[in-house]
């Protein structure tokens, strides 16, 4: 059954004119409340904000009526607008956002055990153009800002209230953040990096490193310059292809950033000690899932700590492959299994068009 909610109005806490608090650091808020204000002033908005999860200034009750009027009258929280809501059969959700200046992007969240998952864009559309991905036949619209990045966590969160705790203070249900939605986000690489930073501080929204992961298409220097950050997300590489001249196919991004140089940046990518890479490789039926593309994935990453996640083509209009069989999928597993950790990512959404590679505003 698929279910779909229409938005009602205008959010009350974007104009569209006001500066927006959302995607804000500490220093960032400080010179927002201007001269004359307490140091502790921009600390209780920081944390009413990304811990509190605000979405209006009323709520902000730890500042002054006054300080309040006057940061509403120049400000505005921030968080994106909800356009719709579609609802999948097995509980995942994904959400249509409107953004200040009328684009839309996508957020997907899939409930599942014990935990909850969050799949934000990170840029609206996308410029790499991977031959097996509906968000790529959007193209790029622009960039998203650290704001418009943190906004879709915090508005999803609350709109579920996924960081209740139990008695004894303890979030209930772990959250995990992965920017796998819309965009390549190492192409957006500041931005990406302030939201992260936002989310991870142990004083604002107080995600553990672990929770967060970042996924890339392969862009060799914008990867050795995540390694570089201190406070980073986790590391996911989409693979999908075996040879060069298969990734070619598929992905035409490799043409400029090659298999190579990606292997190799790979390699020398810091990891921490709790950490491996990741690999993520969309099985595309009679092109890159046989024996030997398995053989050969297990080569290529031999030398790295490493694991792999398959994922079976999830398919739509425009895309010009077909899904494996799951048998087909399940003895891609087990070839790969014998050098290094494999698992098949189960398809969330795919009545809703919220699956991975599907998100292009698409009605179901």
């Amino acid at each position: 059954m698929i279910a779909v909610t229409e938005a009602a109005g205008d959010s009350l806490n974007w104009n569209g004119m006001a500066q927006p608090l959302v995607g804000m650091d500490l220093g960032d808020l400080r010179e927002a409340l201007g001269p004359g204000q307490p140091g502790y002033r921009a600390q209780q908005l920081y944390q009413a904000i990304y811990r509190g999860q605000a979405a209006d200034f009323v709520q902000i009750s730890t500042l002054p009526a006054r300080l309040r009027e006057d940061l509403a009258a120049r400000h505005a929280i921030g968080l994106p607008q909800v356009a719709q809501i579609y609802q999948s059969a097995d509980g995942t959700r994904r959400y249509l956002l409107r953004l200040d200046d009328g684009r839309t992007v996508e957020t997907v969240l899939m409930p599942e055990g014990g935990r909850d998952t969050i799949c934000i864009s990170s840029q609206v559309g996308c410029a790499v153009d991977c031959k097996f991905c509906m968000t790529a036949l959007l193209g790029l619209e622009r960039n998203m800002t650290a704001g418009e990045i943190v906004g879709q966590v915090l508005l999803v969160a609350r709109e579920n209230r996924l960081r209740q705790a139990n008695a004894s203070g303890e979030t209930v249900r772990r959250l995990n953040i992965v920017m796998m939605g819309q965009g390549e986000p190492l192409l957006n690489l500041a931005n990406v990096v302030k939201a992260t930073r936002i989310l991870l501080d142990p004083g604002g929204f107080a995600l553990s490193p672990r929770r967060i992961t970042v996924s890339t298409a392969g862009i060799a220097p914008k990867i050795e310059e995540l390694g570089r950050e201190a406070v980073r997300p986790k590391l996911a590489v989409s693979l999908n292809a075996s040879t060069e001249e298969s990734r070619q196919r598929i992905m035409p991004i490799t043409r400029k950033y090659r298999l190579k140089d990606l292997m190799a940046v790979c390699k020398a990518y810091p990891l921490r000690p709790w950490e491996k890479l990741t690999f993520e490789y969309v099985l595309l039926k009679g092109v890159n899932d046989t024996d030997a593309d398995a053989r050969r994935v297990v080569r290529l990453l031999a030398s790295l700590n490493a694991k792999v996640n398959l994922i079976a083509l999830n398919p739509g209009p425009g895309i010009p492959f077909e899904t494996p069989e799951p048998e087909r999928v399940a003895g891609f597993q087990q070839i790969v299994k014998r050098g290094l950790p494999c698992f098949i990512r189960k398809p969330r959404g795919l009545d809703i068009y919220a699956a991975c590679g599907q998100l292009k505003r698409n009605m179901p």
